[in-house]
């Protein structure tokens, strides 16, 4: 019998064996970075070598990496009371701080008019979709970009971007705020006037040794050409579900997509039916983004891309990575043409 199989990256990718050791090794480190003793400048060592990872990896200069509890605290910073726009296919994160005012087709691309005061996502969690960033972006979020696709944060311009640690293989509870030369932020925690007068509270020195480690990883990986092997077995993935069912649609397809993402729909076949089937054969796979889990609503992406309710509704996203196997993408699919073929049995 097979071992369980992740196929929801996007949500949240394995702890890399480098951020485990860089981890466990920080365990150890009985300092306060704050501290100017012995041990408190050892504890800072640890913050700042991650910082300097950060930086190297997202090309930011490390004195303007700002380190938060994640992505979501990070778009609070760059973005609350600034009355940026944005699009509907935003996260959450960032939907809750910008007015869903940009144009998006139906391929997921969204229009930019101002970048100046826009926000906008380098890769859709839901679709894939990678946007084209024009230059001077108020904000990018770059969480499901960094380490799978080309990214360098002084290449967009742009005055800020969030990043996650638990996107590429980092500990969960940990991200990062980039900000451009000279750009600041108003902290939204105030307090002792940590990392730099931006974020205040005791660094999480533990999961920022990972994040450090998992980011440094994911950048040789992705130098390494992993990722375009990851989106040969997509491809593999994809051409099995077409030949199980030639109905099947593709979301964002015609778009440039992250090369291990796959949103894909059997109209009448609802997406949440599907995940509880496929999890009772051992697939971990999401009906849309995993902050909106449990929730049951009409995805605002799909929706934004112009899906009627019922394609929607019966979209499930499969995200994959370095570690999935070419087996393991066969076995899904044949898991996945089985659950169809009685589904189709039943609706005739």
């Amino acid at each position: 019998m097979m071992a369980r199989v992740c196929l929801d990256w996007n949500a949240t990718a394995p702890l890399r064996p480098e951020a485990r050791a860089a981890m466990a090794a920080a365990m150890d480190v009985v300092g306060n970075p704050s501290s100017v003793h012995a041990e408190g400048r050892a504890a800072r060592a640890v913050v700042e070598r991650a910082r300097a990872q950060v930086a190297e990896a997202t090309g930011c200069a490390a004195g303007d990496v700002v380190f938060t509890s994640g992505a979501t605290e990070a778009a609070a910073l760059a973005l609350a009371g600034r009355g940026f726009v944005g699009a509907a296919v935003e996260h959450d994160c960032v939907a809750a701080w910008v007015e869903a005012a940009l144009s998006v087709d139906a391929d997921g691309r969204v229009t930019v008019v101002e970048p100046g005061r826009s926000v906008l996502q380098a890769a859709n969690s839901e679709t894939g979709v990678v946007q084209a960033l024009p230059e001077g972006l108020a904000c990018v979020d770059a969480v499901q970009a960094v380490g799978r696709v080309p990214f360098a944060f002084d290449w967009t311009g742009a005055r800020a971007a969030m990043v996650s640690a638990h996107k590429l293989g980092g500990p969960k509870g940990i991200g990062a705020l980039l900000l451009a030369p000279g750009a600041e932020v108003a902290p939204v925690l105030k307090g002792g006037g940590q990392e730099m007068g931006r974020r205040a509270g005791t660094e999480n020195v533990v999961g920022i040794a990972g994040f450090g480690a998992a980011i440094a990883a994911a950048a040789r990986d992705l130098a390494a050409g992993l990722w375009e092997e990851v989106a040969e077995r997509r491809n593999i993935l994809e051409a099995a579900l077409v030949s199980a069912a030639s109905s099947t649609i593709f979301v964002g397809k015609a778009a440039p997509r992250l090369p291990n993402t796959s949103c894909f729909a059997v109209p009448g076949w609802r997406g949440e039916t599907q995940v509880m089937q496929l999890d009772l054969d051992g697939f971990a796979v999401s009906a849309g983004s995993a902050c909106s889990s449990g929730k049951v609503r009409a995805s605002r992406v799909l929706a934004a891309m112009g899906l009627d309710a019922a394609t929607a509704a019966s979209a499930i996203r499969v995200s994959i990575g370095p570690a999935t196997t070419r087996e393991e993408v066969l076995a899904f699919a044949g898991a996945w043409e089985r659950h169809y073929r009685r589904f189709r049995a039943r609706a005739a």
